[in-house]
């Protein structure tokens, strides 16, 4: 990004009479562009975004086991338990007991009346309720350094421990080509340390299909140090469920280690048919992204895919520099990325999460969001599309989020990437500078000789770069304009350079004159930027250089907020007095529904 030198800083504002007679036919457009809606689990679509049209039913009621119960005690044969369990069987592993190995579950044909339960053999008023996320408390473990508090009552081991015991495979739990309708519950899924890395605690065959397997209240991790490439790989299964758990020590070593990329749970990669896909109400830590579906070769698409309630987070100890540092054995740091990417998906509900702490530094720059679809290997069908991002609170990262359709770095080129509804999100601390990033909003962007993005829709946001709102690309001598894009009702910070090119292709970039109206024009056949609230912009972006129907405040005072604290950690809800309540399009309060999004996510912390 090429920067120019100091813009001096003047006061602007505009009144909301003229915008008030505009605000009806705005509305219109708007709902027409598909950004103005407000849905519910029940709708088919959220704005231009269809919704995910399968939704796992994961109710113990809903896994019946009603066979006999197989007990393993510690020093027990696990496998042979495995293999001589009958459909409708239930496994009880000695809580406290260790069973260490990669654990086949086969193949056994059961149906949706007599699934396979493998658990702790603690009753089950031991464990956390259904619907209750299980915490390292339930293995003794009363903290860990550098994450959230754990708050436990108690911290009686009750979980029953498998451990993956040798370097360079996956396991302790590989699912048979075809097993199907197991439950795992009450389980901590680990691996040895020292033994060199681990590529999944729990997956299936690779190459191979399995169906209706539901991850309940688990502790999956790693160690301190050692590389854990990922707790749950998905593969090429469907009707999986991972819910109610804790994941932590998921990390690759920079430089000098075994793997690139770690992720908390990973999918979208793999020759048979994937999804739908639950993940809800978990712990998901992770250096590489707390997920990613793509990445990789595949011949279909994971589609109807339902991630609410989560909390990602990176430790901040894993920084350099940051108090009580940690990183692999030889001192070098995990390589961090991001903090959830789809590079092959769809009808994607991100939903209801607490998001914290990515940075750069590394191959990546910190964004906290990625949405950029890949042809890895002979990916002719790979794409993101109908992705709904709603009542989600990001904090503590380095720019918010990618949004580009782009080829793979060996030039293969994605089937789509469009039609994402983003809306009632915060990103909190948006910080280039503590985060090592470009400090930036959305890059927004279409790479050269890639499917035109087209269908993004980001509606009633709030959001403080310090640096630029928005960096935007296309090369249109190769590629289409975009089409159909929306900024709308939100507050963002304008930032130092409010809407600046990505840099790539020069002067044919259709962004490369830096001015907010003149690129909006250039780059979108059809857009829609208006009744945003655009804090502080520079004086050298004075209103007319911007698309009419917005406001300018030049302070954060002027927009009345209950607090501000720099655009950090602060409570972003309009105060009564605010020139900015429901002055949206739709009659409400500009920026996110901030009470919305703190109820959403009052229990995900």
């Amino acid at each position: 990004m090429v920067v120019p030198t100091q813009f001096a800083v003047d006061s602007m504002r505009t009144t909301t009479q003229s915008l008030k007679l505009q605000r009806f036919i705005l509305l219109l457009l708007l709902v027409s562009l598909g950004a103005a809606s407000q849905t519910s689990y029940a709708s088919t679509t959220d704005g231009p975004a269809a919704l995910p049209l399968v939704l796992i039913p994961t109710a113990m009621a809903n896994t019946p086991a009603p066979g006999i119960t197989i007990t393993v005690n510690s020093g027990g044969n696990l496998q042979a338990a495995l293999n001589n369990a009958r459909c409708g069987d239930t496994i009880h592993l000695q809580a406290g007991a260790t069973f260490t190995g990669a654990f086949i579950f086969p193949n056994k044909s059961c149906d949706n009346s007599h699934w396979i339960i493998v658990r702790t053999s603690s009753d089950n008023s031991l464990l956390p309720p259904q619907g209750s996320r299980l915490t390292p408390c339930y293995a003794g473990v009363s903290s860990l350094p550098g994450r959230p508090g754990f708050n436990c009552s108690s911290t009686k081991n009750v979980l029953a421990r498998l451990v993956m015991h040798r370097s360079q495979a996956s396991g302790p739990v590989v699912f048979a080509p075809g097993a199907n309708h197991y439950r795992l519950i009450g389980l901590e899924l680990t691996r040895d340390a020292g033994i060199g890395l681990v590529y999944a605690l729990a997956s299936p065959t690779p190459g191979t299909v399995t169906s209706k397997i539901i991850y309940d209240r688990i502790w999956f991790h790693g160690t301190a140090h050692d590389e854990t490439v990922r707790g749950v790989q998905l593969g090429g299964g469907t009707y999986v469920a991972v819910i109610d758990s804790f994941f932590t020590d998921f990390h690759c070593v920079s430089l000098t280690g075994s793997c690139t990329d770690a992720q908390a749970i990973s999918g979208g990669i793999n020759t048979h048919p994937m999804g739908p896909y639950k993940i809800v109400d978990n712990f998901l830590e992770a250096s590489g992204e707390n997920i990613l579906f793509g990445g990789g070769p595949a011949t279909q698409t994971p589609a109807d895919i339902e991630i609410t309630h989560n909390h990602m987070f990176k430790p901040l100890t894993w920084m350099k520099g940051q108090p009580g540092y940690v990183g692999g054995a030889n001192g070098r740091p995990f390589i961090v990325k991001n903090l959830f990417e789809l590079k092959n998906a769809k009808r994607v509900l991100l939903d209801s999460n607490i998001m914290e702490n990515t940075w750069g530094g590394f191959s990546q720059v910190g964004f906290a969001i990625l949405l950029t679809p890949k042809a890895n290997g002979t990916c002719t069908v790979c794409q993101v599309t109908d992705v709904t991002i709603r009542y989600n609170y990001i904090s503590h990262m380095a720019a918010g989020m990618q949004i580009s359709n782009g080829r793979s770095d060996t030039g293969q080129i994605p089937l789509d990437g469009g039609r994402y509804s983003i809306h009632d999100v915060i990103f909190d601390d948006i910080d280039g500078t503590k985060f090592h990033g470009p400090d930036v909003f959305a890059l927004v962007a279409t790479r050269k000789a890639s499917p035109v993005l087209h269908d993004v829709t980001i509606n009633h946001v709030t959001a403080f770069p310090k640096t630029t709102s928005f960096l935007i690309g296309n090369l249109l001598s190769v590629n289409p304009k975009m089409r159909n894009f929306v900024v709308a009702n939100s507050i963002i910070n304008a930032g130092q350079y409010p809407v600046w090119s990505t840099g790539t292709d020069g002067s044919l970039n259709c962004a490369a004159h830096d001015s907010p109206l003149i690129t909006l024009n250039a780059c979108f056949a059809s857009y829609l930027f208006s009744h945003n609230a655009l804090l502080a912009s520079p004086g050298s972006y004075p209103p007319s250089t911007w698309p009419v129907s917005n406001f300018f405040p030049m302070t954060d005072s002027a927009v009345e907020l209950l607090n501000y604290n720099g655009g950090s950690i602060a409570n972003y809800t309009l105060q009564s007095t605010s020139p900015y309540k429901g002055a949206g399009t739709d009659g409400k309060d500009l920026g996110a529904n901030v009470p919305g999004v703190t109820a959403a996510v009052a229990k995900v912390r």
